[in-house]
Parts: structure tokens; sequence; C-alpha cells
């Protein structure tokens, strides 16, 4: 791997002259600038189980403080496992469902409920359908169940918030990594003060090229991340980001089905075009910069304001299986050209304040958020380009441009206001309670550019609370009950369509009570939830109307668990167990997309791509100062391809295996993926039977990282 030096090195000469372009920053205060107390080295850094998190109340909070499940991913957690990617992270979070994304963005569920709009960067809305790199991840905060409260609409089954890497600390280190076909990734993370009066910059940044063991995959993608800190006096901090990725692939949507089941096909069999460098890629570029201004008055009083601007564009090229026919064991293609062209802002104003009332300590968070969106799609569709055989396709080779009139050419015009307040209160020495309310007016409009085509308009306000009350008979102990609700509007994420303008938004409430526990004074802790998800108004089409309707019901009930942290010297440990009934318990769809079977009822069957249950397992052990080793286990119950559970995704368990070994000042890792080779199917599309991704062979990453 041949690391690009001159973008860093720009970016380097930008930061040094106070030039850089401006990014997201992290969650408000507690009443003290956070900039300075949460960009340095983290003292729970080597842990696996940090004590506290952001995501949950917008404050640095204590877990065991929180009525509510949230499960943090931190850094040392992602060295260890050699993690490239979200759903490399994802899949040792109790909970979580893979879903392909289509082959172009991050995408998973929730408790059963698809997240594929609650994605953020340090607390701000990340919905662009994207590949997130994971060089400029500080850490991963997963938060369980609705979150509308603070955030606004989606967040059906909880949300996904990435905290970035800040400047603040006197560390610096190249990595290396070269891994199985063909991988070849270089990173880099410059972090250095200026002139002892607090000012520093960080500079992350990689470079990746690499094959795939999918036939036809490919992948070509560049990132980097300046940022700057800035003191504008004793009690005031500005600090400025900016972030770049540019991320090309093959477009894979992975295998069909035969009889109920993934076609047992080797791994690497794709069923797309022959030339599909050319004619089945997607390209993506984000660009995205803002700030973060905070002013702390006193120890008690603090304000906050961040604003964050993006850029994203998508070209969008695929062949995909539209449809089997068993009885000849052949598969038609499908072809699309999709063009997305975004760009959005958001400013939140926070305001932290402690306060004594009526013998209680109270942290309070004032916070009010503005923001709008600009989405452009165009989209070209063609079935039956072409049919090849089931078993053994033979590919065809294909034009890039799809010859068809638009399906969709629009653009989505999505403007945000929101006002929210929260309380953390502590009722008595083992009482606190959290609860807080935000109202939200959500306005968007669908500019039609199709002859015929009428544009689209509406207007939701809604109010979503939370409420939750935590016992903390010991210092060890922390059990919970909590309520919350959210909303998620027709154009939550894509534009408005004729078929669901006029609908009202989807309901999600969340039921909760759970324990956190923590072990060997401290050094390890453990979670316990029982949850109850149910989401209304579901929209689902009527098969003798054939028109939208609000009729629908998808509920989850569900047991997590969780243990991490230091078992031994030496010895750390990260698990999870969740057992997850999530199904439809009211609709009148009926699911057409089976090979075989037809308009089959949704009613009463389980949401897909939601496992019944899933564990994992990972422990690893320091021998020395130099020496280290690690081993875990995933494992998957079987999911539903389709909504009409006609197509299963079968269980699955893989293992893998580190070892590390320091020499000097430089650090090396031997990561081994599915260490007993399993055949297995990681992933689905949430809606079709015959769009089910192959999980990777067993596979070897070794990395070399030089730390200054």
């Amino acid at each position: 791997m041949i690391l690009k030096q001159t973008p860093v090195a720009v970016a380097v000469l930008l930061l040094v002259h106070g030039t850089a372009l401006a990014g997201p920053a992290d969650a408000p205060v507690e009443g003290q600038p956070a900039v300075v107390t949460i960009t340095g080295a983290r003292a729970d850094a080597a842990a696996y189980n940090p004590p506290a998190s952001t995501s949950a109340t917008k404050i640095e909070a204590p877990l065991r403080d929180i009525p509510q499940t949230v499960n943090v991913i931190p850094e040392q957690l992602l060295r260890d496992q050699a993690v490239l990617s979200m759903e490399d992270a994802m899949k040792s979070v109790p909970g979580v469902g893979l879903s392909h994304g289509d082959g172009q963005r991050d995408q998973v569920t929730l408790r059963g409920f698809s997240a594929i709009a609650d994605q953020f960067v340090d607390g701000f809305r990340d919905d662009a359908l994207y590949f997130r790199d994971m060089s400029n991840v500080e850490r991963i905060e997963v938060l369980k169940g609705p979150a509308a409260v603070l955030y606004g609409r989606g967040s059906s089954g909880g949300l996904i918030n990435r905290i970035t890497k800040r400047p603040g600390i006197d560390r610096s280190e190249v990595t290396v990594r070269v891994g199985s076909h063909n991988g070849r990734r270089g990173e880099v993370d410059i972090a250095r003060t200026l002139g002892g009066k607090g000012m520093a910059f960080r500079v992350t940044g990689a470079v990746e090229r690499a094959d795939g063991y999918r036939d036809q995959q490919f992948l070509d993608r560049d990132a980097i991340a300046p940022s700057l800190l800035v003191p504008l006096g004793a009690d005031t901090s500005l600090l400025l980001q900016a972030e770049h990725l540019s991320d090309r692939r093959v477009t894979d949507f992975g295998i069909p089905s035969f009889q109920g089941r993934p076609v047992d096909v080797p791994a690497g069999t794709y069923y797309g075009a022959a030339n599909a460098r050319d004619a089945d890629y997607s390209h993506a570029e984000v660009t995205a910069g803002g700030f973060t201004l905070e002013h702390r008055f006193s120890d008690r009083l603090a304000i906050r304001n961040a604003f964050r601007k993006y850029d994203y564009t998508l070209s969008r090229n695929n062949t995909l299986v539209g449809a089997v026919n068993e009885a000849a064991l052949t598969a038609s293609l499908n072809r699309t050209n999709l063009r997305r062209e975004e760009k959005g802002w958001f400013n939140q104003t926070e305001v932290t304040h402690t306060a004594s009332l009526a013998g209680m300590t109270h942290k309070i968070l004032y916070g009010v958020e503005v923001g709008k969106q600009d989405k452009d799609q165009v989209n070209r569709s063609r079935s039956n380009v072409a049919t090849v055989a089931l078993f053994n396709p033979v590919l065809p080779v294909l034009p890039l441009a799809v010859d068809a009139a638009p399906a969709t050419d629009n653009r989505g015009i999505f403007t945000t206001r929101g006002a929210y307040v929260q309380d953390l209160v502590e009722l008595a020495p083992e009482w606190k309670a959290l609860a807080g309310v935000r109202y939200d007016r959500f306005e968007q409009e669908t500019r039609e550019r199709r002859a015929g085509q009428s544009n689209l308009q509406r207007v939701d306000a809604d109010w979503s609370p939370r409420a939750g009350l935590v016992w903390q008979p010991g210092a060890s102990q922390s059990y919970y009950a909590s309520f919350s609700r959210s909303f998620q509007p027709s154009a939550e994420n894509f534009p408005l369509a004729a078929n669901n303008a006029q609908i009202a938004p989807e309901e999600t409430t969340n039921k909760e009570i759970g324990g956190k526990f923590d072990f060997l004074g401290g050094a390890v802790s453990a979670t316990a939830a029982l949850f109850r998800l149910e989401r209304t108004n579901v929209k689902f089409t009527d098969p003798v109307t054939n028109l939208l309707v609000p009729v629908g019901t998808q509920r989850s009930d569900g047991l997590e668990l969780t243990l991490a942290g230091q078992l031994a010297q030496g010895w750390q440990v990260w698990s999870g167990y969740s057992y997850l009934d999530a199904k439809v318990t009211s609709s009148p769809a009926l699911d057409s997309s089976d090979n075989v079977l037809k308009r089959v009822p949704v009613q009463g069957k389980r949401a897909t791509l939601a496992p019944r249950h899933s564990a994992n397992l990972w422990i690893a052990k320091s021998f020395n100062a130099a020496l280290r080793a690690g081993v875990g286990f995933v494992a998957v119950g079987e999911r539903f391809a389709n909504p009409g559970n006609t197509v299963t995704l079968p269980g699955y368990a893989t293992v893998d295996a580190m070892v590390g070994y320091r020499i000097a000042a430089i650090d090396l890792q031997l990561n081994v993926s599915n260490l007993l080779d399993r055949g297995y199917i990681v992933s689905g599309h949430g809606s079709a039977p015959n769009l089910n991704m192959p999980g990777a062979p067993r596979g070897a990453r070794l990395t070399a990282r030089y730390q200054f």
C-alpha cells in the first residue's frame, strides 16, 4: 500500500494556518466545556466497557444513570477486531440484523425495525446512503428504542451515532494493512497540540484498494478528515472539522433463492453483468464540514452551538435478479441507473444547566435544532434485460446506460424545526429520573419533473416524550423502567409519493425495564433489558383497492444481555445475547415476491432480517507488554428474507481470532475471520427473496501500526 501524501500534507498546512473547512462536533457539555474534557486521550481507551455515553442524553452521563439500553463499541474493540466497516462493528451488537443495503450503503435493523435513516455522526443526522469509513471513528454508540426526544423523526428500533476523533492529544500513528483478496489499506492519524495554549489539530485519513471474495467485486476508497481546536478564552472554545470520502465498488445484491432457501452455489457467484466494473458500480462522494462553539458561564451553566453541512452524490448502476423460474432453473436480470445528489445542513443550540431545586440536583438540557435537506434523484430501470442459468450463470455483457424513461425524477426538500428539554434529576440518593419532550415541525415537499406528475407537500408536527425512573440500591446495581415514543413521517428519508402524501406519520412506542450491574470494582459491567416496541399506523398496500393504507402494526418483544470489561489482569471480554420476537401483528398486505407462492398474507409473519436468537463473544488476553491474542464467535439464528416468510436465511456461527505482537514502536496484528471457513448468508435485502448476500470465506488481515 502506498499512502497518498499530498492530501494529508495540504490538510495539515490548512489546519496550521487556521483555514481548514469545518465539520461536525460532539454532544453538548455538562457544566464544563466538552471540547476540553473529551478530546484528549480517554481514560478508558483500553477498556471494553466505557462507563459513559453522550448519545442517550446529549450530556456526558454514566450509563448506569440512563434508563435505556445503550451499547458503546469502544475504540480498543474496533482495533482488536480489525473493524473496517459498520457491518463489521454492528455484528457484535445484540438485537441487530444485517442488510446489504442495495450494495451501496450501511444498513441494519435494530430490534426488528429498519434503521436505514437512523445513522448519526456526533449527534447530527447522517442519513445519506453510503458506506462509512472507520478511520475517523473513536467509538460507536448504539441507542436502543425510540430517540426522537432528542433527535427528531425516525428511530423506531434505535439509532447509531459515530463519535469522531478529536484534536487535543500529542499522539500520531501510521497504519498499513494487507489482507486476503488483494486487500491493501493505509491510514494516518496525525494529532498535535500547538503552542501550549490549548490549540491543537488532528488529521485522519485512509486509502484502500481491494478486490473481494465475490466475483467482479472491487473497492477503491479514499478518506480524509482534518480538525482544529481553537481556544477563544479560558471558558470558550471553537472546534472546526471537515471530512471527505470517495467510495467506488461493484453494486452487489447477492444471490437468488430456490425452494425457500438461497441457491447452493459458491460464495463468489455473481448474478449481474460480466463487465460489472464498468456497468455495475456505485460511486459515492461525501463532503462535510462544520463547527462547534462552546462557552462556559460557570461550573453550572454552559452553552453550545454546533453546525454541520454536507454534500453527497451517488451514481449507482446495478444488475440484479428480478425473478426466478424454478421450473426452468433460470433467473431473469433487471438493470437500474440511479443518481442521487443531496445537500443539507443542521444547526443545534443547546444549554446545559445544573440546578438545585427542592433539595434535588437537576441536570437540565434545553435545545433547539433547525435544518434543511435537498434530495434530488433520478431512477431508470428495465426488467428482463437477460436470462441466466440459476446454478451456473453465464453473465451477459451489458451497456452502462439503461434505455428507459425515468421511473423517478424529482427533488425532495425537507425542513426540520425542533425544540426539546430534558431533565436528569436525582430524586434521592437511591433514585434518579430522566424526563424529556421534543416538539418537531417537519415540512416535506416533492417537486416532480416528470410530465403529468403533481408536486406534493405536507407538514407534520408531533410531540416525542421520554420518561424513565432509575433505582440504585448500591454502587454496583441500577434498575430502571422507561417509556419513549417517536414518529416516522411518510417522507422520513425519501421524497413524498402520490400514494403516501396524505398519510399521517407512523408512531413507535417503547416500554422497557432493565438492570445494569458492575462487578470487580467496576472493571466488568453487565446489562439486562426486557422491552416491547410497537409501531402503529404502518403503511401497507390494500390488496383490494391497491392503495397504501395506514392500518398495520409491527411489534417486537425481546430480551438483551451484555457482559463487558476486564475479567482479570490482562483479560478483556465483550459479549451479548438477544432474544427477539418481532412480527407483523396486523396488516392487510399480501406478499407477491416469492418465486412460486403469490399473495402470501403478511399478518402474523416475523419481521425480515430479525433473528429470534443471536449471540456474540470475544475474549482478548494480554500476556505481557508485547504479546496479546483474542478469539470469539458470532452466532445468528435463521432469518426471513421476505415479508411473506417464504424464503429462509439459515442460521450460522463464525469464529474469528487475533494475535498481536509489539516490537519497539511497531505494533503487529494478525486477524483471521471465519476461522473454520463456514459457508453462510450474512445479510439480505429485507423485502425480496432473491437478494441474499453470502458471507466471506476464511480470510486474514495483517496490520502494522507505528505510533510516534
